[in-house]
Protein backbone atom coordinates (compact mmCIF):
# COMPACT_ATOMS: atom_id res chain seq x y z
CA UNK A 1 0.00 0.00 0.00
CA UNK A 2 1.15 3.59 -0.84
CA UNK A 3 1.46 6.04 1.42
CA UNK A 4 -0.84 8.96 0.63
CA UNK A 5 0.70 12.23 -0.92
CA UNK A 6 2.27 14.61 0.88
CA UNK A 7 0.24 17.20 0.89
CA UNK A 8 -2.61 14.88 2.16
CA UNK A 9 -0.34 13.78 5.12
CA UNK A 10 0.73 17.71 5.87
CA UNK A 11 -3.25 18.57 5.48
CA UNK A 12 -3.76 15.64 8.05
CA UNK A 13 -1.26 16.71 10.56
CA UNK A 14 -2.34 20.73 10.49
CA UNK A 15 -6.43 19.51 10.56
CA UNK A 16 -5.08 17.31 13.84
CA UNK A 17 -3.22 20.63 14.97
CA UNK A 18 -5.84 22.75 14.35
CA UNK A 19 -8.73 20.51 16.03
CA UNK A 20 -6.23 20.28 19.40
CA UNK A 21 -6.10 23.95 19.70
CA UNK A 22 -9.92 24.94 19.14
CA UNK A 23 -10.29 21.98 21.65
CA UNK A 24 -8.61 23.55 24.07
CA UNK A 25 -9.84 27.20 23.06
CA UNK A 26 -13.36 25.70 23.71
CA UNK A 27 -12.64 24.09 27.17
CA UNK A 28 -11.51 27.56 28.29
CA UNK A 29 -14.37 29.07 26.72
CA UNK A 30 -16.65 26.44 28.65
CA UNK A 31 -14.61 27.64 31.62
CA UNK A 32 -15.28 31.18 31.42
CA UNK A 33 -18.97 30.89 30.58
CA UNK A 34 -19.54 28.93 33.90
CA UNK A 35 -18.27 31.53 36.14
CA UNK A 36 -19.76 34.10 33.88
CA UNK A 37 -23.29 32.01 34.66
CA UNK A 38 -23.35 32.84 38.33
CA UNK A 39 -21.01 36.07 38.28
CA UNK A 40 -22.83 39.27 38.55
CA UNK A 41 -25.95 40.48 39.76
CA UNK A 42 -28.84 38.77 41.72
CA UNK A 43 -31.72 39.48 44.18
CA UNK A 44 -32.11 36.85 46.99
CA UNK A 45 -35.81 34.91 46.79
CA UNK A 46 -37.11 37.73 49.66
CA UNK A 47 -36.28 40.31 47.52
CA UNK A 48 -34.62 42.38 50.37
CA UNK A 49 -30.92 42.10 48.83
CA UNK A 50 -28.82 42.48 45.55
CA UNK A 51 -25.72 40.02 46.11
CA UNK A 52 -22.66 40.78 43.23
CA UNK A 53 -21.37 37.69 42.60
CA UNK A 54 -17.88 38.32 41.53
CA UNK A 55 -13.89 36.19 41.29
CA UNK A 56 -12.03 36.75 44.66
CA UNK A 57 -8.54 35.14 44.70
CA UNK A 58 -8.88 31.84 42.20
CA UNK A 59 -12.73 31.11 43.65
CA UNK A 60 -16.11 33.10 43.77
CA UNK A 61 -17.19 35.02 46.52
CA UNK A 62 -20.49 37.28 46.82
CA UNK A 63 -21.49 40.29 48.76
CA UNK A 64 -24.37 42.56 49.22
CA UNK A 65 -24.81 45.31 47.22
CA UNK A 66 -28.09 46.45 47.39
CA UNK A 67 -30.71 46.60 50.13
CA UNK A 68 -34.36 47.40 49.74
CA UNK A 69 -34.11 48.93 53.14
CA UNK A 70 -30.20 50.39 54.22
CA UNK A 71 -31.42 51.82 57.21
CA UNK A 72 -32.80 50.99 60.78
CA UNK A 73 -35.90 52.26 61.92
CA UNK A 74 -33.30 55.24 63.62
CA UNK A 75 -32.02 56.31 60.45
CA UNK A 76 -28.48 54.67 60.59
CA UNK A 77 -27.34 51.98 58.04
CA UNK A 78 -27.97 48.50 58.77
CA UNK A 79 -25.04 46.24 60.55
CA UNK A 80 -24.25 43.15 61.26
CA UNK A 81 -25.99 42.93 65.06
CA UNK A 82 -26.51 38.95 65.17
CA UNK A 83 -22.59 38.35 64.05
CA UNK A 84 -21.88 35.61 66.78
CA UNK A 85 -18.74 37.59 67.42
CA UNK A 86 -19.11 40.76 69.07
CA UNK A 87 -16.67 42.77 67.50
CA UNK A 88 -17.97 41.94 63.76
CA UNK A 89 -21.55 43.47 65.14
CA UNK A 90 -20.63 46.89 63.73
CA UNK A 91 -19.51 45.83 60.13
CA UNK A 92 -22.04 47.06 57.71
CA UNK A 93 -24.67 44.89 55.89
CA UNK A 94 -23.70 46.71 52.74
CA UNK A 95 -20.96 45.87 51.66
CA UNK A 96 -20.57 42.26 53.53
CA UNK A 97 -19.59 39.11 51.93
CA UNK A 98 -21.62 36.63 52.07
CA UNK A 99 -20.69 34.23 49.78
CA UNK A 100 -17.28 32.52 50.03
CA UNK A 101 -14.75 29.64 49.07
CA UNK A 102 -16.47 28.63 45.91
CA UNK A 103 -14.87 26.61 43.39
CA UNK A 104 -15.84 25.25 40.08
CA UNK A 105 -16.94 21.80 40.13
CA UNK A 106 -16.96 19.34 36.81
CA UNK A 107 -20.53 19.69 36.17
CA UNK A 108 -20.75 23.50 35.94
CA UNK A 109 -21.77 23.69 39.24
CA UNK A 110 -19.89 25.60 42.46
CA UNK A 111 -18.49 23.72 45.24
CA UNK A 112 -16.94 23.69 48.67
CA UNK A 113 -18.43 27.38 49.98
CA UNK A 114 -19.62 29.27 52.44
CA UNK A 115 -22.63 31.28 53.04
CA UNK A 116 -23.76 33.77 55.81
CA UNK A 117 -26.69 34.61 57.35
CA UNK A 118 -26.82 38.13 58.74
CA UNK A 119 -30.18 37.70 60.05
CA UNK A 120 -29.11 34.73 62.07
CA UNK A 121 -25.29 35.69 62.24
CA UNK A 122 -24.95 31.59 61.22
CA UNK A 123 -22.59 30.31 58.25
CA UNK A 124 -22.86 27.26 56.95
CA UNK A 125 -21.32 25.06 53.62
CA UNK A 126 -22.68 25.51 50.46
CA UNK A 127 -22.91 24.65 46.88
CA UNK A 128 -24.32 26.65 44.02
CA UNK A 129 -25.33 25.93 40.37
CA UNK A 130 -27.38 27.87 37.96
CA UNK A 131 -30.40 26.27 37.17
CA UNK A 132 -31.96 25.88 33.94
CA UNK A 133 -34.39 28.08 35.07
CA UNK A 134 -32.03 30.65 34.80
CA UNK A 135 -31.89 31.19 38.41
CA UNK A 136 -29.20 30.84 41.16
CA UNK A 137 -29.88 27.75 43.44
CA UNK A 138 -27.55 28.34 46.37
CA UNK A 139 -27.68 25.66 48.75
CA UNK A 140 -26.34 26.38 52.63
CA UNK A 141 -25.77 22.93 54.90
CA UNK A 142 -24.42 21.23 57.98
CA UNK A 143 -22.59 18.25 57.46
CA UNK A 144 -23.84 16.97 54.16
CA UNK A 145 -26.17 18.63 51.41
CA UNK A 146 -28.81 16.66 52.40
CA UNK A 147 -29.29 18.59 55.94
CA UNK A 148 -29.67 21.99 54.30
CA UNK A 149 -32.00 24.70 52.58
CA UNK A 150 -31.77 26.10 49.25
CA UNK A 151 -32.22 29.86 48.43
CA UNK A 152 -33.43 30.46 44.69
CA UNK A 153 -32.20 33.84 43.50
CA UNK A 154 -32.80 35.82 40.60
CA UNK A 155 -31.33 38.14 38.02
CA UNK A 156 -32.72 42.12 38.51
CA UNK A 157 -34.76 43.23 36.20
CA UNK A 158 -33.45 46.59 36.18
CA UNK A 159 -30.16 47.63 37.32
CA UNK A 160 -29.98 48.36 40.96
CA UNK A 161 -27.73 50.98 42.53
CA UNK A 162 -25.26 50.05 44.60
CA UNK A 163 -25.90 50.95 48.17
CA UNK A 164 -21.99 51.88 48.97
CA UNK A 165 -22.74 54.43 46.13
CA UNK A 166 -25.66 56.16 48.12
Amino acid sequence: MQAPPLHLRFLAAFSAIALFFLGAAAARAAQSAAAQGVTGWWIDQTGKAGIVISPCGGELCGKIEWLRQPLTAAGTPKTDIHNPDTADRSRLICGLTMLGGFTEAQNGSWKGGWIYDPNSGNTYKSKMHVGADGKLHVRGYIGVPLLGRTEVMTRPATPLQDCAAG
